[in-house]
C-alpha cells in the first residue's frame, strides 16, 4: 500500500516520518515541495503517476494565523485551492485522501464539546480558508478523511511548547493567555492515528475530530511545560482583551472525539501524559 505525504517538511510531516520508521512502514514517500508543490497541478499529476499512491496524506497548509488576515490571497490559494488540486489528483489516480484541518473552523464562543455536525463559523481567515478547503475536497472526492485537530505541538518545527521552553530560558517571567480554552495535540499521536486509519481499511469517509484528551488553557498548558521540564519562570495570566492579535481566536474550542474513537477503535492519550513524552524527548534527544 503506497502512501504519499504532502507538506512533508512541516511539523506533522516530520512526525509521520518518525512514526512510520518506528512502525516499519516502508512504502511511504515524503517528496520535497520542489517535487510536490500542491499549487502545481501538472507537478501533482506527474508525482501521482510515478508513485501510484493508494493513500495521500495532506499536511500542507498556510498556518500563519495573524499574517493570514492581510495575506488572504496566498492563504486561500494554499488552504482552499491547494486542497482542491490534491483532491482532483486523488480522484484521477484512484487514491484516498487524509486531509488535516483545524478547530479554527468554529467560532468557539459556547462552552460545549464541538461535534463534526456542529455549524462551522470561523472568526478568522485561516479558519475560513481551511473550511473552504474542507468543502472543496468533499465536493470533489468522496474517498476522504478530514481530521480536524487543535493546538498541535511536537519536537519538530516551531510550536507553542518549543517557544515556551526557549522563552523560559531567556526570561524570568512571562504573560500567557488564560481565557482561551482547548485541547493540546501531540503531533506524534496524530501521526499514529493517521497511520492507524490507513491500516484499518475502514472506509468510513468523512470529517473526524482528533486532539489529545482533556481540556486546558494556554496559561495552564505553559505551566505544565515548565513543570515537566523543571524550568523556573514566573507565569502571569493575561486576558485576551489585554493581548490583542490581528486574528480573533476561539475562546472555547474543545472537540468531541467520540466519532473517531468509536469508528476506528482508537485510544487517545491524555494531553499532559503526551506532553511529558514530548518534553522528555526534547530534553534527551536531538531533534530539529
Amino acid at each position: 500500500m503506497k502512501i504519499i505525504v504532502l507538506g512533508a517538511s512541516g511539523q506533522l510531516g516530520s512526525c509521520l516520518k518518525k512514526v512510520s520508521t518506528e512502525r516499519n512502514i516502508t512504502d511511504i514517500s515524503f517528496p520535497s515541495e520542489e517535487n510536490a508543490n500542491i499549487l502545481d497541478k501538472d507537478l501533482l499529476d506527474k508525482l501521482f503517476t510515478a508513485e501510484k499512491p493508494q493513500f495521500v496524506i495532506n499536511c500542507a497548509a498556510y498556518t500563519a494565523v495573524d499574517k493570514a488576515e492581510d495575506d488572504v490571497e496566498t492563504c486561500r490559494k494554499v488552504n482552499r485551492d491547494g486542497a482542491a488540486y490534491i483532491a482532483e489528483a486523488c480522484k484521477t489516480h484512484g487514491a484516498a485522501l487524509i486531509h488535516v484541518s483545524t478547530d479554527f473552523v468554529f467560532k468557539g464562543d459556547i462552552p460545549k464539546l464541538l461535534s463534526e455536525t456542529d455549524t462551522a463559523e470561523p472568526e478568522n481567515m485561516y479558519g475560513l480558508t481551511k473550511l473552504e478547503g474542507e468543502a472543496a475536497i468533499a465536493e470533489i472526492l468522496p474517498e476522504h478523511y478530514t481530521l480536524r485537530t487543535s493546538w498541535l505541538y511536537s519536537e519538530f518545527g516551531n510550536n507553542f511548547v518549543k517557544t515556551m521552553l526557549r522563552l523560559g530560558r531567556e526570561r524570568e517571567q512571562l504573560g500567557v493567555i488564560v481565557d482561551q480554552v482547548g485541547s493540546p495535540t501531540y503531533a506524534i499521536d496524530l501521526a499514529d492515528t493517521i497511520l492507524d486509519i490507513i491500516e484499518s481499511d475502514n472506509k468510513s469517509y468523512g470529517i473526524y475530530h482528533y486532539s489529545n484528551e482533556g481540556v486546558t488553557s494556554w496559561y495552564d498548558f505553559a505551566k505544565a511545560v515548565f513543570d515537566l521540564s523543571e524550568t523556573t519562570v514566573k507565569l502571569n495570566p493575561v486576558k485576551t482583551s489585554e493581548y490583542v492579535t490581528r486574528a480573533v481566536r476561539p475562546a472555547y474550542s474543545v472537540m468531541d472525539k467520540s466519532k473517531i474513537k468509536s469508528t476506528f477503535g482508537i485510544a487517545i492519550p491524555y494531553w499532559r501524559d503526551s506532553l511529558g513524552v514530548c518534553i522528555d524527548r526534547l530534553v534527551n534527544e536531538t531533534v530539529s
